[in-house]
């Protein structure tokens, strides 16, 4: 396959870390958003190889990782309370509520089905007239069009006894959220390739005139990486803010507007509480009104309060690069993905679950540290 020999290249990537040495002349802090981007950068050791000046912070770029302790508790709700048929992805399964995750209410007999499309609750909806199907639509704007879709698609059919529990969350107020943060010490970004292929560039370029931050759209393989970095510390060696795109093979400056045209006739822009973080207005999608018989929030009115955070878990200073997994003290020991504190540990996009996973980058980072 074409990427993994031109994106994974052992000799460009060679060529683009020298270029990185050579530019570079003093620390930068640089943060990439997304959590499939700190997965390549940790297993593919390129955290380890990049010169000392540049110093690599985690975001909050992994929807499972920020969604809310009550909507996880509401789903299990749903699920063990309601007799709904509780659909998900796989990576929310395993993430702890307040109490119980969705993997141990589906281990007392929840009927919790893990899918890999919102399109496949829809059938199921229709193949269980006498059950209520809610699918459980966590996300960034990736994921967005295939959930709204999911409605429109319910709709047309007729269907009453399905929903969307909707925990969608938006990328550009995360970055600014992060920028007006006074413990911000980030003064680079690489951008999620991935959302930026659905929604375009437009809402990064008020964020680089407001902050003077370089924001460089970036896609999740090495060569794309090593690209990313080099040109946003050119940027900054330069003094320059410009909002750049990598991941032209992918990104247009207007994304995807069938895509976008879906979303926006399902859903509306609200204020979204992310898990570690806090409320961020106009953060998150729910669904609109003339879809209300699909919003499950709706459907099924059940107030959960918002229960407090493991106090033991710092998943909020690692999501807003204040911290690395491995300077939390229970990471490894009271914190692994059979056991996890937080989120961050179990999701396939968090960043606690990345180093984990990839020892070798794990104890060079520990003995820096120390």
């Amino acid at each position: 396959m074409k990427f993994l020999t031109e994106y994974r290249d052992p000799e460009v990537a060679r060529r683009y870390l020298e270029e990185i040495k050579k530019t570079v002349t003093r620390p930068w802090t640089i943060m990439e958003v997304c959590g499939g981007q700190t997965h390549s950068l940790v297993k593919n050791g390129i955290l380890s190889m990049l010169p000392e000046e540049i110093n690599m912070v985690h975001g909050p770029g992994c929807p499972v990782c920020v969604t809310p302790l009550s909507l996880i508790d509401k789903a299990v709700h749903l699920a063990e309370e309601k007799g709904v048929i509780l659909c998900s992805f796989g990576d929310m399964l395993r993430v702890p509520g307040s109490e119980k995750s969705l993997l141990e209410a589906k281990a007392n007999g929840a009927d919790i089905r893990i899918l890999y499309s919102p399109l496949e609750a829809v059938n199921i909806a229709q193949q269980n007239p006498d059950k209520e199907v809610a699918f459980f639509a966590v996300g960034f704007e990736t994921t967005a069009p295939a959930n709204a879709l999911s409605v429109v698609h319910a709709h047309r059919l007729g269907l009453k006894n399905y929903s969307i529990l909707a925990s969608h969350v938006l990328v550009p107020p995360a970055i600014e959220a992060l920028l007006s943060d006074p413990e911000c010490h980030i003064q680079g970004f690489l951008a999620a390739g991935h959302v930026c292929t659905i929604m375009g560039l437009e809402e990064y370029y008020p964020i680089v005139d407001q902050f003077q931050v370089p924001i460089v759209v970036t896609g999740f393989e090495p060569i794309d990486l090593l690209q990313g970095i080099l040109m946003t510390v050119q940027q900054l060696e330069k003094g320059q803010a410009k909002l750049e795109n990598q991941y032209t093979r992918m990104v247009r400056e207007k994304g995807n507007p069938k895509a976008i045209e879906t979303v926006y006739e399902v859903f509306e822009v609200t204020d979204r509480m992310w898990r570690g973080m806090d409320i961020i207005p106009a953060s998150g999608y729910e669904v609109q009104d003339k879809y209300a018989a699909y919003d499950a929030n709706k459907k099924y009115d059940v107030s959960i309060a918002e229960a407090p955070e493991n106090a033991e878990c710092i998943a909020g200073a690692i999501m807003k690069g204040i911290k690395k997994p491995v300077e939390c003290p229970n990471f490894g020991n009271k914190c692994k993905p059979e056991n996890p504190l937080g989120a961050p540990m179990v999701s396939s996009e968090g960043a606690c679950a990345a180093y984990y996973h990839f020892s070798d980058m794990v104890n060079r980072l520990e003995e820096q540290i120390v």
